[in-house]
């Protein structure tokens, strides 16, 4: 019976995608009920709480669809110039009235230089890492870009404790390296290192970097850009 003969994953794919838009949504819906009842919710626990959890769901299925893209081979990288400071700017701005909610400062230091890569996928990476920050922070992150060794650099900071040893990486993630019995299977990393392997000059290939430190002392994620 070829009725019988569903792809599921293509199926799974598909709620995924409807499930990410319905919370795009309601990230827009919370968006508009803080600013307008700013004086009662701007510091309500609750309220802020439900807006980080809404934005981490968002963006665990951006980066399931992007991973099942990348299995189909149909996800590309439509690379174009874009100035560095602007674009940090743009993906921070998203994320201001959850900090600014939870009492997290937040800055940019970034050279002003122009980098070649898919907005719309490194914006998928930043919104994640971001996530991650401010979850883990303690009360401040920083988005950084330099160039170095002709690769642009773009880092984001937090004053947390740090990754764990076992988190600390530097290269490329393979999929048989994610553990899926511990509680965190690092899907965002290996989307985001997939992401950067997806830009490329010549030879020369992107990459992620996990590592403690900087002027903040805490995590520090990178994605290096050829």
């Amino acid at each position: 019976m070829t009725d019988q003969n569903i792809d599921f994953s293509m199926v799974l794919a598909s709620a995924v995608h409807d499930m990410k838009n319905s919370l795009g949504m309601l990230i827009n819906s919370l968006d508009e009920l803080r600013g307008d009842n700013e004086d009662t919710l701007a510091h309500s626990n609750q309220f802020n709480m439900l807006q980080y959890e809404a934005e981490r769901m968002h963006n665990d299925l951006v980066q399931l669809l992007g991973i099942y893209r990348l299995g189909q081979n149909n996800l590309v990288a439509n690379v174009d110039e874009h100035f560095v400071p602007d674009f940090l700017s743009e993906q921070l701005a998203r994320h201001i009235p959850l900090l600014d909610g939870l009492g997290i400062q937040y800055s940019i230091e970034a050279d002003d230089i122009n980098g070649f890569f898919d907005e719309h996928l490194l914006t998928g990476v930043l919104n994640n890492t971001i996530n991650n920050a401010i979850r883990y922070t303690k009360k401040q992150i920083r988005l950084t870009a330099r160039e170095e060794d002709d690769y642009l650099v773009i880092g984001v900071e937090d004053d947390g404790d740090g990754y764990p040893e076992s988190m600390q990486h530097t290269g490329i993630l393979s999929f048989k390296s994610l553990d899926f019995k511990g509680g965190s299977t690092s899907l965002g990393l290996y989307f985001a290192s997939s992401i950067a392997a997806m830009h490329s000059e010549g030879d020369r290939q992107g990459s992620i970097k996990l590592h403690n430190g900087g002027e903040l002392g805490g995590g520090i994620f990178e994605i290096w850009l050829p």
